[in-house]
């Protein structure tokens, strides 16, 4: 299948020494040798260069890859043809104009539902409404609509399943808005449509993309899998360099560069590529079924991490359309501030983001992320740690300037780790430990309730967090007490967060029974807002849990 190339940049870069290890794959190192194209955005433009010879023997990608083109956001393709002929029109990124913005569109993969080979009108759902067919071999008759689409804008001129797929995406997200959408409303109708593409063909669908929408937002998402008879695995990598840099060695061609020599503070650089295109660089597959929306070189993969970005400037611009509603809050994205919430409420406080109120003397956060949660709970904390898997995300966090100390790891072995060290210098306890959407990606939450309370008991604290729910509340024989979700995301049982409750000596101060957390396939997706108290074991507790 093909392969994909993305960068998205904190300040103009240029994209030379992954491009050209990239190329070489075009029919050196590898097989993908049916074409070739790249799209750079530059302001409000897009540069474009399209080629259906072989990328590793064009004189046109030689010319790019040694021309100092410098861009915040670009994405390159090269072909290994399934479907389609070997052709310019079916060359990838294709292109399009959507509210007044140039959309790109890069794919690697097989779409079922899009397949000029597997369309067949009994196959089609019966909510797909057909469109009329063209001359160009590939039979929009058969070519389902998505969303709320009834009519469709954009055709495809080709004849690939990746070039139908983004028309149709296009048309259903011009159906859908009549003002520009914000990013969290956006990135949550390309989750939508992206589960809509996949479902009823998920063993057979292999769908990784990028999307580029102007010249700071690129999505990314990926479905990946192997096609029949094949080993070759096809999903979406991606890192991000950041200071303090170093030096890389690119994997298909001898030929390395020390970015420390070359970029200075204020450079940040994400890459999505297919495959890894460096031999000394920590990089990071993406989960099946994940969207990640990347702005000023850092990747987003929640709705409300995406209102930050928004705020800052850095959503959409059109002059086509007005502006739509910017206010994340009636979308109930912004799971930290209603954990804020629900922790006041619990410890009867008045929710006022002053600093002399101060109840928490040493507080962590528990996959902090970007630190929108930390934003919420600093106001409250004498000390605020903050701990994140991802060192792209505490880059961020970092920015934010409102913890005092961020530390890269899993959470639980970080808090295994602070109580297991024999340096008496280091006599970590906290009174507060928040976790804000973190559940959803463990299944198992037993070794959290164990290292947390051992990091509250000393002096007795708070521990608050958020997770999805699963209607069920009995206990069966055989049952975990979670499961993995279709959107890749796990969710609990009420009976396993009690018995774990009840299992470690916390005790409930608040759960809220059907809060919205976010919304998945158009649909709200309920969950519980949790306050758990642990009286000191030791001391008398910090926080005044009185009256509770």
């Amino acid at each position: 299948m093909c392969q994909l190339l993305g960068m998205n940049c904190a300040t103009p870069t240029d994209f030379n020494f992954s491009f050209r290890g990239f190329k070489c794959r075009g029919g050196v190192t590898d097989v993908h040798a049916h074409g070739w194209g790249l799209a750079i955005y530059e302001g409000r433009g897009v540069r474009a260069f399209h080629d259906p010879l072989p990328c590793a023997h064009s004189p046109l990608a030689d010319m790019v890859s040694s021309y100092p083109i410098k861009t915040l956001n670009m994405m390159a393709h090269i072909r290994y043809a399934t479907q389609g002929g070997v052709s310019l029109e079916n060359v990838h990124p294709f292109q399009r104009e959507l509210w007044g913005i140039q959309w790109t569109f890069a794919h690697n993969g097989e779409v079922p539902k899009f397949s000029m080979k597997n369309n067949n009108p009994q196959d089609q759902e019966q909510e797909q409404t057909l469109q009329p067919s063209c001359s160009s071999g590939f039979l929009q008759s058969e070519m389902p609509m998505l969303g709320r689409c009834k009519e469709a804008t954009y055709h495809p001129v080709g004849d690939t399943d990746s070039e139908a797929v983004f028309c149709a995406m296009l048309n259903a997200l011009r159906a859908e808005f009549t003002t520009l959408p914000t990013l969290p409303v956006l990135y949550e109708a390309i989750q939508r449509l992206c589960c809509e593409i996949v479902r009823g063909r998920e063993t057979e669908t292999i769908f990784n993309f990028l999307l580029g929408c102007g010249q700071f937002t690129m999505f990314a998402f990926s479905w990946p899998g192997s096609r029949e008879g094949s080993k070759v695995w096809n999903g979406l990598h991606y890192l991000v360099r950041y200071p303090p840099f170093s030096q890389a060695k690119l994997k298909d061609v001898d030929y390395a560069v020390d970015f420390n020599e070359t970029n200075d503070e204020s450079d940040r650089v994400a890459i999505i590529a297919t495959k890894p295109l460096t031999t000394n660089e920590n990089w990071k597959e993406f989960k099946r079924g994940q969207l990640l929306m990347f702005d000023n070189g850092l990747p987003y993969s929640k709705p409300y991490e995406c209102v930050s970005v928004e705020r800052r400037g850095r959503g959409l611009s059109s002059r086509a359309i007005p502006r739509g509603e910017i206010c994340p809050f009636k979308y109930q994205y912004n799971i930290p501030q209603l954990l804020r919430r629900a922790v006041f409420e619990a410890l009867g406080k008045e929710d006022e983001e002053d600093s002399s109120k101060v109840w928490s003397e040493r507080a962590l956060d528990m996959g902090c992320g970007s630190g929108l949660s930390g934003v919420q709970f600093r106001s409250c904390c004498k000390h605020l740690t903050g701990v994140d898997i991802s060192p792209e995300s505490l880059c961020e966090a970092r920015e934010r300037s409102i913890y005092d100390r961020l530390i890269v790891g899993d959470a639980e072995c970080v808090l295994q780790k602070e109580k297991e060290s024999d340096d008496s210098d280091d006599d970590v306890w906290y009174d507060l430990v928040f976790a804000c959407d973190l559940f959803s990606y463990i299944g198992d939450i037993r070794g959290i309730f164990q290292t947390v309370r051992r990091s509250l008991e000393c002096k007795g604290g708070v521990f608050a967090f958020s997770s999805e729910i699963i209607n069920d509340s009995l206990n069966k024989d055989g049952d975990d007490g979670f499961v993995m979700q279709s959107c890749a995301r796990f969710a609990h049982n009420r009976w396993y967060i009690s018995a774990l409750t009840e299992e470690f000596g916390f005790q409930t101060q608040l759960t809220t029974e059907s809060t919205v957390l976010r919304r998945h396939d158009g649909k709200d997706v309920l969950g519980s807002l949790v306050v758990l108290t642990l009286p000191s074991s030791v001391h008398s507790a910090q926080i005044n849990l009185s009256g509770l």
